[in-house]
Formats: C-alpha cells, sequence, structure tokens
C-alpha cells in the first residue's frame, strides 16, 4: 500500500478558549527515498490495517479541548498520543519500549501519523503519562461508542433481508418489537499494589512520617531538638512480628497498637513543627500522603477498639486510597483490590457501562443497562442473558412489563408437566451457552490485555486504562471479522471454479440436500 499525500486539504487552526490546536488533515506518507521495497507498504499489515478503522478526525476536537496552555511548545496530535497508547496496550510493553519500538518500525511509524520515515525518537518516554491523562476514559468511551456504531450499521447495510418462510434466528425479533440478545455481567479489574496488610501499611506510614519529620527538622529555627522518633525501636518490633509466620490474636492486636502508638506520636510532632515553620516544605505528593495517612490512622485506631467504621470508606493503600476492596468469592480469594466495572455485550461488542471503586450489588444495574440499550437502538432486547444475581423479583417483573426475557429459570416452584418443564430446561441451557461468551470476553481481556493487573498511578488513568482494553477488544474482533469474509471470499470462488472445472453442480454452503 503506497501512502500519498493529500494537497487538496491542508491543515487548518481550531480555537478552543485559551489554546490553540493544528489539526491535520493529511494522509501519513513514506517516500521511495526513505524506506526498503520501493517505498510502499503491505495492505495487510496490522498496524495499517487498525489505522483504517480508527476515527482519528471525530476525536480531534476531543483531545484538542484538554488543551489548558497558549504558550509554550507544540503538543503532539492526537494520533501520536492515542496511536502511542494503543500499541503499548495491544503489546503489553513499557513506556520506554514503546518509543523504542515507534522509533524502529517504520509501520508504527505510519500508524501514529508520521509523513516520513524518523530514525529518531518520536518523544519523550515521560509524555506517555501527559497522553494518558487526557485521553481521559470520557473520550475513550465516546470513541469505543463510535466504533460499535460504525460497524453495526455496515452489517446491516451488508445484511440481506431474510426470506418470508426462514425462521427468525436465536434471540430475534420478540414482543412489542424487541430485537437482539443483550448480555450483561460485572468484573473486578485489580489493580497493581501490594497486599493490604495493616501493620505492613501502618510501617509504611511510620516511615513516611519519619521522612516529613526529617525535613521540617532542616527548617526548623536553631535550638529547637529534633523530635523523637523511635524509629529503630519501631522498627526492629516489625521485623520481630513480620517474621512470625503463624502470629496468634494477641500477637497481631500487640504489634497494630504498638505501629499505632508510633505513627500517632510522628503526626503529633508534625502538627507542632507546622505550626512553626508550616508545611511549605514539602512536595505535593509528601502533603497529600499525610493528609491520607491521618485518615488511615484514625480508620485503623476505630477498628482497634471498636471493630467497625462508622459510615467511612476503609483505606487499604497510602498511594491508591481510591481503591476498595471487591468482594467476589473467588477460588485463589474472597477479595480483589481495584475497582468494579459493569460491562455489556450486543451483537459481539462489549461497552462498559459503570466504573466504579466502591463495591455495588450488579443486579441494580440491569434495568438502567436496558434503558441505554432502547436509546442507542431503539428498541427494547428481546432477551437478556445475565447471572443469577440479576433475576431479582424487581427487574423479572421489569422485564416481563416490556416482554422481555431474561435468562435462567423462573421463581418459584418448577413446572408440574414435565414437557413443559424440559422445554424450560433448554431454553436455560442454550441462554447459558449464550451468556458465556461474557465471560470468554472477560478472560480475553485479563489475559490477552492488562485488565488482569491495571499499572496506573491515579486514578482518572486506572479508568482509562480499563476503556482502552475494551475499545482493543472491539477493534481485534473487527479485524477478525474482515479476515474472515476476505477467506470466505476466497473460499466462494474457488469452490466455483472447482464445480466448473470437474463439472459438478454447485451448490449454496446453505442449502441442505435432501435424499
Amino acid at each position: 500500500m503506497k501512502c500519498t499525500e493529500n494537497e487538496e486539504k491542508g491543515p487548518k487552526s481550531v480555537h478552543f478558549g485559551e489554546a490553540m490546536y493544528k489539526i491535520q488533515k493529511r494522509e501519513a506518507e513514506f517516500p521511495a527515498k526513505d524506506l526498503a521495497f520501493g517505498g510502499k507498504l503491505r495492505k495487510d499489515n496490522r498496524w495499517v490495517q487498525l489505522a483504517e478503522l480508527i476515527p482519528w478526525d471525530y476525536i480531534e476536537e476531543k483531545y484538542a479541548s484538554r488543551m489548558s496552555t497558549k504558550n509554550g511548545r507544540k503538543a503532539y496530535s492526537v494520533r501520536v498520543a492515542l496511536g502511542a497508547c494503543i500499541i503499548k496496550e495491544k503489546l503489553g510493553i513499557s513506556d520506554e519500549e514503546t518509543v523504542e519500538l515507534i522509533r524502529e518500525n517504520h509501520y508504527l511509524q505510519y500508524f501514529i501519523g508520521y509523513e516520513s520515515y524518523r530514525d529518531e525518537r518520536p518523544f519523550d518516554p515521560s509524555m506517555m503519562v501527559h497522553f494518558r491523562k487526557r485521553l481521559t476514559a470520557e473520550i475513550l468511551k465516546e470513541l469505543n461508542d463510535l466504533i460499535i456504531e460504525t460497524e453495526i450499521k455496515k452489517q446491516k447495510e451488508q445484511e440481506e433481508k431474510p426470506e418470508d418462510d426462514e425462521e427468525p434466528p436465536a434471540g430475534g425479533s420478540g414482543t412489542q418489537g424487541n430485537e437482539g440478545t443483550l448480555i450483561v455481567d460485572a468484573t473486578c479489574a485489580p489493580e497493581a499494589m501490594r497486599y493490604p496488610h495493616d501493620v505492613t501499611t501502618l510501617d509504611e506510614c511510620r516511615r513516611k512520617t519519619e521522612r516529613i519529620i526529617d525535613i521540617l527538622q532542616e527548617g526548623m529555627p536553631r535550638g529547637i531538638p529534633k523530635p523523637r522518633t523511635y524509629r529503630k525501636k519501631a522498627r526492629k518490633l516489625f521485623l520481630r512480628f513480620i517474621r512470625n509466620r503463624k502470629p496468634r490474636t494477641r500477637e497481631i492486636r500487640r504489634a497494630l497498637k504498638q505501629q499505632i502508638q508510633f505513627v500517632e506520636r510522628n503526626l503529633r510532632s508534625i502538627k507542632e513543627m507546622s505550626e512553626t515553620i508550616g508545611l511549605g516544605a514539602l512536595s505535593k505528593k509528601q502533603y497529600k500522603d499525610l493528609e491520607v495517612i491521618k485518615e488511615y490512622v484514625a480508620q485503623q485506631r476505630a477498628l482497634y477498639k471498636t471493630g467497625h467504621l462508622e459510615g467511612r470508606e476503609r483505606i487499604l493503600s497510602i498511594s491508591k486510597p481510591y481503591v476498595r476492596p471487591i468482594a467476589r468469592g473467588k477460588a485463589r480469594g474472597m477479595y480483589e483490590f481495584g475497582s468494579k466495572i459493569s460491562i455489556s455485550m450486543f451483537q459481539g461488542f462489549t461497552r462498559v457501562e459503570r466504573v466504579s471503586w466502591n463495591n455495588y450489588n450488579e443486579g441494580n444495574d440491569l434495568i438502567d443497562q436496558i434503558e441505554l440499550h432502547r436509546v442507542r437502538y431503539g428498541r427494547y432486547p428481546a432477551v437478556v442473558c445475565a447471572d443469577k444475581i440479576y433475576r431479582t423479583r424487581a427487574n423479572l417483573e421489569y422485564c416481563k412489563e416490556r416482554g422481555i426475557r431474561l435468562s435462567g429459570p423462573k421463581l418459584g416452584r418448577p413446572y408440574k408437566d414435565e414437557s413443559t418443564h424440559q422445554e424450560q430446561k433448554t431454553i436455560e441451557r442454550a441462554d447459558e451457552r449464550v451468556r458465556v461468551v461474557i465471560e470468554g470476553k472477560i478472560g480475553e481481556a485479563k489475559t490477552r490485555y492488562t485488565l488482569d493487573r491495571i499499572e496506573r498511578r491515579l486514578q482518572e488513568t486506572s479508568e482509562s486504562a480499563i476503556m482502552m482494553v475494551f475499545l482493543l477488544a472491539n477493534l481485534a474482533r473487527i479485524m477478525r471479522s474482515r479476515m474472515r469474509d476476505i477467506f470466505s471470499l476466497i473460499w466462494e470462488m474457488f469452490s466455483n471454479w472447482f464445480s466448473i472445472l470437474f463439472e459438478i453442480p454447485y451448490q449454496p454452503k446453505n442449502v441442505v440436500k435432501l435424499v
């Protein structure tokens, strides 16, 4: 595939408040002198095909609105930013490795919109952090919806209308004009963090507060002694406890009490020192950690005394205070630590409907997901395949009023008629076979991509990483469907040629010959 320059459309300037962003309309090109093979790119290359599926112009304005400064160096285009994030997520590599691969591979340079091959680093690896901040979860969700709607519309245009004597497909049209099958489920996206052990986290708080005391002491007037921290004694007590493989309950409570007292002493010292010189010597991260430590120690003191928190969300990590325990009941553990997401699947495409850092009952999201489906497609689904947790009385009544069949066994006693009972069992098994597709999609997102371990340091970048995973999963599905269409066309041509060559009457694959 040889990329040529579009000379008719040049760059134009779009103003967004104080920021000015250059929107480039030219297609990327690779001159013959800069590349081997005569300057041509393979049309069947995965990066060339992937670049054709992404609506770069649509997301241009969304990304440009994130620019907030008028002065400074020129910002990178959305194709560079989004393309680099897609390359990193798709290949599962680090920021530094992403930059080096783009430098070495001309197909990756075409994917991020370069006009010619450059044997230099496209940007500093630290810019990947800014790219992830600007490409928010809302922008990626809108992009995912646009790609899905475009592909579904294209599929409807290519599909032929069924004959009158043909039976409707499973999960097809139902009562009240309902159509299609909606699959819903929920899962957890665990964060890359240490297991939240209370004594270990308190030791981390103690070391951070000791570092803050050391910094504040440098700004104190001469003659004022440094407050005592007992850091050697505290460290010795912590190591003695942590090396005990099977501590008793009494030993755990004693270790908790000791570490809480050490941290509370340090916090009192910091408060006294701040009244003299303030907290201006601390960095932004240290100040944020100090606020989190105060709340965490207060929670640990309340848990030590009463055993429960009154209206507080329990903090598990000092660096990620927004993470909460998500009860999952899996074989490897009762809890996972990260965000809980509700997803839906329609015609093979997956959407993230909700991202929450607090635990919730996903059964309460079913009505909202069905209403969102009606807003998107103008009608309700005929069938909703979901877990047992979604089969509440309120959801069943809601679906019954709208002619929607919710998968799973009915409430109450089974049917007395054996034939009706067996028919209901057959429908339940068929619905379960349809529902497990979304389980496979979750498994793909956690094994092929990074949904099983979100390696981000900020809450907003973690949410954008989740959206990026499902965006790539949908793009991969579209590329697989395109390849299947190509192979089907080749097989159709080969079958026609084979039948003509050997004088065998050709039969369409959907026609069954009766003997």
